[in-house]
């Protein structure tokens, strides 16, 4: 019989694109609603078993997928170590818990919210488990062609205005990937990222001069990708027009150019005894650093729930890579924990602001048009209208205002939950660096959690405690359980934060032997696949 094993690394791929075409095809509802469940669900089970297969000490570290089984750097490969586990883990989670959330409404709003979903999620899967910068721009472009669909998904001239910059702006960070891939490539021959580590030893130092500066391009795409300062103006006014279950699914799309940063840094400039990535990169300290600041500022200059959230997923995004920028191992495993929290934090948030909204009397902060206009409504939904009664009881108010404050303790970082775990874990590496950047980044992260905290205290006092009257929302069930898994998911990281910690200790430490992950995609003679066995069968007479 044939061993599945090692062919579950294409699934988070393969799953969500072939449930993609099927959900095209159909038009009755509730079958794309149970197609998109039963594909989330598996690939949530696939995830966790891809996350336990790198966890187990008595794993290797880095597994790898010959497609085909050509055998790197000709062929393609897909890999999947400590890294890519975490992050893959983490979109399903995400995805699940948000497209949940979307079957009480949203997914209803347009014809191809569940297909523009499914290929979403197969770009990021592909992102983080790709071996080769090529494949890497292909699902760069399938993430974002997604959404696009879903920035534009629902009504408003607002979320249309939005939609219109996000597209051009990452339609021009996909031009400067291009170039940076091309420019790569001319140099050393290969777009393999285990065989560029090996090549880049050998490139001339004419030659290095003009690498440099592809490298720069490509790392401009990706820093844009993660709305480092000056380059991610466009996230908090884009976040906050689109549909609630959109915004809260993009929270992770930020750590996208934070992952493949990270990776490309980590394999290319090697690793010495004194940071991650081999060099101090003092660009990255200060692009991350003057995130943090602006995020802090843009903060306290919010007015609704949404521009704070957009701004909160900014400093996520900026303190990874001012850690990453000054280096060491505890701090970039206490920054890993951070994104973790911060990315179930501000996705719960999101969703949170949509019932929020509801208790205001407002569908949206940024539309000016009603939910569902009729355009938008799906021609072939034959389902009970968008306004249908949800669950009105006097809890209702409490659960959401209560959301409220915990969203608000995880983002700003206070104790006892994971944000405040990961922020001192961090501080704690950051101490251990004993240089001046270091105790500066400490300030700065100390004085952007009271800037956050300034924040979150205003708007709950003018919106919420301070409102002379609160309407009593219609909530359906499926969104407070969307919204609770998240949290709970933030529990479970506060509760276990030993082993979170351990797994990103051994997550760093991974990408602090790069010759490993090299020496397992550029094996000379690849172990076969395992075939299925076919027992002869016997001819009649």
């Amino acid at each position: 019989m044939t061993d599945i094993s090692p062919h579950l690394i294409v699934a988070p791929i393969i799953l969500p694109l072939i449930a993609a075409a099927l959900v095209t095809m159909i038009e009755q509802r509730p079958l794309r609603v149970a197609i998109s469940i039963f594909t989330m669900a598996a690939l949530l089970l696939i995830s966790v078993t891809l996350l336990m297969s790198v966890a187990s000490p008595l794993s290797a570290d880095t597994i790898v997928y010959r497609v085909g089984n050509w055998a790197a750097p000709f062929g393609i490969v897909l890999v999947l170590d400590h890294l890519s586990a975490m992050m893959v883990a983490l979109t399903s989670i995400l995805a699940l818990a948000t497209l949940i959330f979307s079957l009480a409404r949203w997914d209803r709003a347009g014809p191809r919210f569940h297909a523009l979903f499914l290929l979403l999620l197969m770009g990021l899967n592909g992102a983080f488990l790709t071996g080769d910068l090529f494949n890497l721009f292909v699902f760069f472009e399938v993430m974002l062609a997604a959404s696009y669909g879903l920035v534009l998904h629902g009504s408003g001239t607002a979320r249309v205005k939005a939609g219109l910059h996000y597209i051009a702006i990452n339609l021009g960070a996909s031009i400067l990937f291009l170039i940076g891939v091309s420019v790569i490539y001319g140099i050393t021959g290969t777009l393999n990222m285990a065989d560029l580590s090996e090549r880049i030893q050998n490139v001339s130092q004419e030659q290095r001069v003009l690498f440099d500066a592809g490298f720069a391009v490509l790392g401009i795409a990706f820093l844009i990708k993660a709305g480092v300062w000056p380059l991610g103006f466009w996230l908090p006014p884009t976040y906050s027009a689109t549909s609630a279950p959109a915004a809260a699914m993009f929270t992770i799309m930020t750590k996208v150019g934070v992952y493949a940063t990270l990776r490309l840094m980590s394999l290319v400039f090697g690793i010495d005894d004194n940071t991650v990535m081999g060099i101090a990169s003092p660009l990255l300290l200060i692009g991350g650093s003057l995130t943090i600041l602006m995020s802090m500022a843009g903060m306290l200059a919010a007015r609704t729930f949404s521009r704070i959230a957009g701004f909160s997923i900014l400093t996520s995004s900026g303190t990874v890579l001012a850690v990453v920028g000054i280096g060491g191992e505890r701090a970039l495993s206490g920054a890993l924990y951070y994104m973790i929290s911060s990315t179930f934090a501000v996705a719960a948030f999101f969703l949170l602001i949509e019932l929020m909204n509801r208790a205001r009397g407002t569908t949206s902060e940024a539309l000016g048009a009603p939910m569902f206009d009729d355009e938008y409504r799906d021609p072939y939904d034959d389902g009970p209208p968008t306004d249908e009664v949800g669950r009105i009881t006097p809890v209702t108010v409490a659960l959401i205002h209560g959301g409220f404050v915990f969203c608000a303790l995880l983002l700003t970082g206070l104790p006892p939950l994971s944000g405040f775990i990961g922020k001192f874990a961090i501080m704690s590496g950051l101490a251990d660096y004993a240089h001046l950047s270091g105790w500066v980044l400490i300030a700065l992260l100390i004085v952007s959690s009271f800037a956050a905290i300034i924040a979150f205290l205003r708007i709950g006092v003018e919106t919420i405690w301070g409102s002379a009257e609160t309407i009593v929302p219609q909530v359906k069930s499926v969104e407070f359980a969307a919204i609770a898994g998240l949290l709970a998911m933030c529990v479970i990281t506060t509760t276990h934060g030993a082993a979170v910690l351990d797994y990103t200790d051994r997550t760093v430490a991974a990408l602090q032997r790069p010759g490993d992950y090299v020496s397992n995609v550029l094996l000379p003679n690849p172990p076969p696949l395992p075939t299925l066995e076919i027992p002869p069968q016997e001819v009649a007479p």
